[in-house]
């Protein structure tokens, strides 16, 4: 199968001669991170039209000139826009439709990726085509129409995926420090949830599930009692 490549969009040519309009197929970054006590998503603020001076989830184009696979483009993007790499990156979801980016393109693909992380502790720096990083409350910003294209909507399904893996305990890679009290995992897993979490029916579903083991002879001192610290269990799903 030969490819060719144009501004707007690919086209396929099949050995019958057969020409197949290809979908405007883009990578989009969803990175959530707890800060201020609350899940919070990077966006940025786009540079260029469509929607130029938007806040967006960062993504970009798949170039098939350049990337080798899914996973290997996600990576580019996250270095080109914000001048790092993201740990943790998972695929998500893929929406597409007519009225996606109906500037550029007449049918639209979006393919999410989503890490959730302990903290905000990325090392930014606005890159290709972005005029500002900033961090938002996550919920905020899936409620905000004002977003690019239907970043909104994106955003919303990544929480309910992010949340529901924390309310069945299959806690995502990256989301827990080496290290932590049991105290400190309900308060991430609260903060993250936006609820209130009954501590002894929490603590008795890790007990059942075997989640996490104690670190043997670490304590953690504080204002209480000092408190056993804990570790992701090696087996535990992430």
């Amino acid at each position: 199968m030969q490819l060719t490549v144009n501004a707007m969009s690919t086209v396929s040519t099949s050995k019958t001669g057969r020409r197949h309009p290809m979908p405007f197929t883009r990578l989009e970054i969803a990175v959530f991170a707890l800060a201020e006590g609350q899940l919070q998503v990077l966006l940025a603020r786009r540079a260029e039209a469509p929607d130029a001076g938007k806040w967006a989830l960062p993504g970009g184009v798949l170039r098939i000139d350049l990337d080798e696979s899914l996973e290997a483009g996600v990576r580019r993007i996250a270095h080109e826009r914000l001048g790092t790499e993201v740990p943790y990156l998972r695929q998500l979801i893929a929406v597409g439709g007519p009225r996606r980016d109906p500037t550029r393109t007449p049918w639209a693909l979006s393919i999410v990726y989503r890490a959730l992380l302990g903290s905000g502790d990325l090392r930014l720096a606005a890159g290709k085509r972005v005029e500002e990083l900033a961090w938002h409350p996550a919920e905020t910003a899936a409620a905000d129409r004002s977003l690019a294209f239907d970043h909104g909507a994106l955003i919303a399904r990544a929480i309910d995926a992010t949340r529901a893996e924390v309310r069945d305990l299959d806690l995502p890679a990256g989301f827990l420090p080496e290290s932590f009290t049991l105290g400190e995992l309900q308060t991430m897993c609260e903060q993250t949830l936006g609820q209130h979490i009954d501590k002894s029916s929490f603590r008795r579903r890790l007990a059942d599930r075997e989640i996490v083991e104690p670190v043997v002879g670490e304590m953690r001192t504080g204002a209480n009692r000092p408190a056993q610290i804990y570790r992701l269990r090696r087996s535990a799903p992430n």
